[in-house]
């Protein structure tokens, strides 16, 4: 389904930046010995469970990463709001916003047009229009329609939680150990 985050992206490229530089040391006979392979627990966590997580789950993991982004942009953007403007702080705002818009992207790749009808079109127009809020709040620094998005996005992750539950518990029951034989 490719719903991975792009922070995701970034800590897996690291690995394997660390993970050719172990293999190379091993390829050199007099490192041999002394190499020791460090794996980022953190990380073998992280892709662990988005690789053993349904779509629903995965559907909810990105739900779960749009509203902590926005939350962190209208912290940020509060905290701007009520002191001095800083630079680096605004930065953190349009990276922040610009990660959620990313996830929200990646959610309209992942819909089913032909098997989703008229829900999946309504989602991409849904998702559509989170896009373009998001992208006049970043510009316009507006704080409200942030909080909008953050609120329906924040919805649907809980309705899409409850489906994801809803067909593991099915998924569950319809698998069964047949002891007869």
């Amino acid at each position: 389904m490719g719903c991975l985050t792009a922070s995701f992206y970034y800590n897996r490229e690291i690995y394997y930046r660390i993970k050719a530089k172990v293999q190379i040391l091993i390829a050199d006979n007099t490192l041999r010995r002394a190499v020791l392979v460090y794996k980022n627990p953190s990380l073998t966590y992280k892709e662990t469970t988005i690789k053993t997580a349904g779509q629903g789950q995965l559907i909810v993991m990105l739900y779960d990463a749009a509203v902590k982004q926005l939350t962190t942009a209208i912290e940020l953007l509060n905290l701007d709001n009520s002191l001095k403007k800083d630079p680096a702080r605004i930065e953190q705002i349009n990276k922040a916003v610009m990660k959620t818009e990313e996830i929200l992207t990646e959610l309209m790749v992942s819909l089913d047009f032909e098997n989703g009808g008229e829900i999946s079109k309504n989602l991409f127009s849904l998702y559509t229009w989170f896009n373009r809020e998001l992208l006049e709040a970043n510009i316009n620094k507006d704080i409200n329609r942030l909080i909008t998005v953050k609120n329906m996005l924040s919805e649907l992750r809980a309705t899409w939680n409850q489906v994801a539950s809803h067909a593991e518990t099915q998924n569950r029951e319809a698998v069964g150990l047949n002891i007869a034989g």
